[in-house]
């Protein structure tokens, strides 16, 4: 039987532990603090991240990473972007040598500009075949509920992302395979950054023309990042481009929309900080995502204006207004 480790146990982690064990999958499921740890070996819950919802038995939970590691075929990366370097240098002499590491995680790391899967392979050293990531529309309490999605998982190895598919596959959650990593990486990071600015004008009572005009112009942004970067520019149109960037500006389970919303609302952003337990990646990676455009010379207007917003003081009505004053060009 094919066994995996997931290390993270917030939302996403958690549910895709419990994908996985659906799939078949036994499942060790690392958390940091004992008491979560607790919770879930007692109550087959976890009652902070995804309360009412039973994990099945082939889930079981520890505070050891060691652990969690020893003879994994798989080990799932759930923790926060800007987090991962530090977690994964504790956890890399751990490591079984022969494991596939999947990402979970959608951001650009701050400071250095890598994805997720460039970080993986500095710090544990593994080669790129190794590694792969799972993007799409997969907001973690509706597939913790078990309604259908569908989702990508994007490795260079096509046997080891076949592999990973057969792990993950249940009747409830579809994955397919691809062999961009580069675009499905992308599409994940950047689509947090659209969402914030999104939430933005929902906040401030904006309908579905700024919705769907900001989705759409941020799709583009995007693909043109991608696309300099060596990304397919179909992988764009797909479930870990266009897919994960509607879902995720769209619901209001979305992190990063339901931050911009209070932004939008008139909330400073260390309010919303204050307010908010989960993290929303966007608020930090939209640094990192602005500086990887300007590094290869990609014109990124909307993760401007939302960098401006998080990290510069300026208002909601004036980032809207940049926005729309912007010189007119051809589409």
């Amino acid at each position: 039987m094919t066994r995996a480790a997931v290390l993270g146990a917030g939302s996403w982690g958690t549910t895709f532990a419990k994908v996985l064990a659906d799939a078949g999958t036994e499942v060790v499921l690392h958390a940091r603090r004992a008491e979560l740890v607790a919770a879930i070996t007692g109550t087959r819950e976890s009652p902070e991240y995804l309360p009412g919802i039973r994990l099945p038995d082939r889930v079981r939970a520890t505070t050891d990473a060691a652990e969690a590691l020893d003879g994994a075929d798989i080990v799932v990366l759930a923790v926060p972007s800007q987090t991962l370097r530090a977690n994964l240098t504790d956890w890399a002499p751990l490591l079984p040598p022969a494991a596939s590491l999947l990402s979970l995680m959608k951001g650009v790391e701050l400071g250095t500009t890598k994805r997720m899967s460039e970080v993986i392979c500095e710090v544990t050293g593994a080669t790129p075949d190794r590694v792969a990531a799972l993007s799409g529309p997969n907001l973690a309490r509706e597939i913790a509920e078990e309604q259908p999605a569908a989702t990508v998982i994007a490795c260079t190895d096509t046997a080891r992302a076949e592999a990973l598919q057969a792990a993950c596959h249940t009747p409830y959650f579809r994955p397919y395979t691809n062999a961009d990593l580069v675009g499905c990486e992308l599409g994940g990071a950047v689509k947090n950054v659209i969402a914030l600015a999104v939430g933005v004008t929902e906040g401030m009572g904006f309908g579905n023309n700024t919705r769907a005009s900001l989705i759409t112009r941020g799709l583009a942004e995007t693909a043109r990042l991608g696309v300099a970067l060596g990304a397919e520019p179909a992988t764009f149109a797909g479930l870990a481009g266009l897919g994960d960037l509607v879902a995720t500006c769209s619901s209001p389970l979305s992190r990063n929309r339901t931050f911009g919303e209070r932004i939008g609302r008139g909330m400073s952003v260390a309010e919303v900080q204050q307010t908010t337990r989960q993290t929303a990646e966007g608020v930090k990676s939209c640094r990192s995502v602005l500086d990887l455009a300007r590094a290869h010379d990609v014109y990124v207007p909307i993760t401007e204006a939302v960098v401006r917003v998080c990290h510069e003081g300026e208002s909601a009505g004036r980032m809207v207004r940049e926005i729309m004053s912007r010189e007119a060009k051809p589409e």
